[in-house]
């Protein structure tokens, strides 16, 4: 082995152990859009008496949560925010949000009245 510990390979036979694990992360451990328990619901507690609708469970990155509420926005006309895995947008758009996320993929149930 060279000087400094350095080793190159040609192909990645030759990695083994946490190397090779690293190489590329396992998706198999995320939960699947389908199975995830996506909640929708529409409350007034905590914002002055102002309507909001929440949606809770989904299981998605920080970014990507992001992602989603952005285009939730755009598609709703209103504002929203995203704080403690918990996504709101302003006023009552429990049937719109669950339209959109069905046709994103994810299987959200109205939750509440």
């Amino acid at each position: 082995m060279p000087r400094g510990g350095w080793q190159e390979f040609k192909s990645t036979d030759g990695l083994s152990g946490p190397s090779r694990a690293m190489a590329r992360p396992d998706d198999s451990q995320s939960n699947p859009k389908e199975q995830q328990a996506v909640r929708v619901q529409r409350t007034r507690g905590g914002k002055r008496g102002k309507t909001v609708t929440q949606i809770t469970g989904l299981e998605l990155s920080a970014t990507e949560a992001k992602g989603l509420l952005k285009r939730l926005k755009a598609r709703a006309g209103t504002g929203g925010t995203f704080k403690d895995d918990l996504l709101e947008l302003q006023g009552d758009q429990v049937s719109l949000v669950i339209e959109f996320m069905q046709s994103e993929g994810f299987r959200p149930k109205q939750a509440g009245g």
